[in-house]
């Protein structure tokens, strides 16, 4: 269990650590939890890290992001430094949503060194996980950024798209970002009609997920056709197309929002006897 908080213990001899060499998690696939490194190990990393932010306690323990300079070798062979990617599904739900704040932390604090308003050095919030410029007040809070992830549904049939920018040749539900002033209800809209060129109706809320690839809060629909023709947005759709659940294409995992997604669907289409 994961419990945030931004004031830092003063004894961390039990503190566990994300360590990130650069961009990438340091993991060791020697331990139970191996993403998550107790401080009696990491002793032999670099004693100096870029930065580091205290993130709360797991299971009563304080927990840390820690970032190494990634010139650095690791120096230590039974560890090895990858993508948040590597993780995804070797781990618990609560443990990967953990990493990625912990990278976003990490994120958020090398991005916001100097004031954008002023060009000042930004200093820490005495009372919230925030930065503050002295000179001219502005406060930085840890970005997030709302986007909307919705399945299609016609019946059983789903429309499910592959991006033209994805090295894999997976089919997934469309996704947009939320634009300044607009309610998610309207990009949803907007981004599907814009993407794939069709009209949707009755929007369902299914679900939400912190997704790190940097900084996105997925919002999972549900939303049926409605009128129109599949119109790809050659930029980012290569090709969409309605599948039925018994014939499906390579789709993303469980672990992913969009995963789940399908797979509710499917299994609503089973409950009901209409696969």
């Amino acid at each position: 269990m994961f419990e945030p908080d931004h004031k830092e213990p003063e004894n961390v001899d039990d503190a566990h650590y994300f360590v990130f060499h650069g961009d990438n998690l340091v993991t060791d696939n020697r331990a139970s939890d191996p993403c998550l490194l107790p401080r009696n190990e990491i002793r032999f990393l670099s004693p100096a890290p870029v930065r580091q932010q205290f993130l709360g306690y797991w299971h009563g323990k304080p927990c840390y992001a820690r970032e190494l300079d990634h010139n650095t070798p690791l120096g230590v062979d039974h560890y090895q430094a990858s993508n948040l990617y590597s993780i995804l599904g070797r781990v618990s739900d609560e443990m990967f949503a953990l990493a990625g704040r912990a990278q976003q932390m990490l994120a958020w604090e090398r991005d916001n060194r100097f004031c954008g308003r002023c060009g000042e050095n930004m200093g820490s919030h005495e009372s919230d996980r925030a930065k503050v410029c002295k000179p001219c007040r502005s406060i930085i809070y840890p970005r997030i950024s709302p986007c909307i992830i919705v399945l299609i549904t016609r019946g059983p049939d789903m429309l499910l798209a592959r991006n033209a920018n994805f090295p894999i040749e997976m089919f997934s539900t469309l996704a947009g970002f939320i634009e300044a002033g607009e309610t998610v209800e309207e990009c949803l809209v907007r981004e599907v009609k814009e993407e794939v060129g069709v009209d949707v109706t009755n929007i369902r809320y299914f679900n939400s997920q912190s997704w790190p690839f940097p900084n996105q809060l997925m919002l999972g629909f549900f939303a049926e056709y409605d009128g129109g023709e599949i119109v790809c947005e050659d930029e980012e759709i290569a090709e969409a197309h309605w599948f039925s659940p018994d014939k499906l294409p390579t789709i993303p995992p469980v672990h992913s929002i969009s995963g789940q997604l399908i797979r509710h669907h499917i299994d609503n289409q089973a409950a009901t006897g209409r696969s």
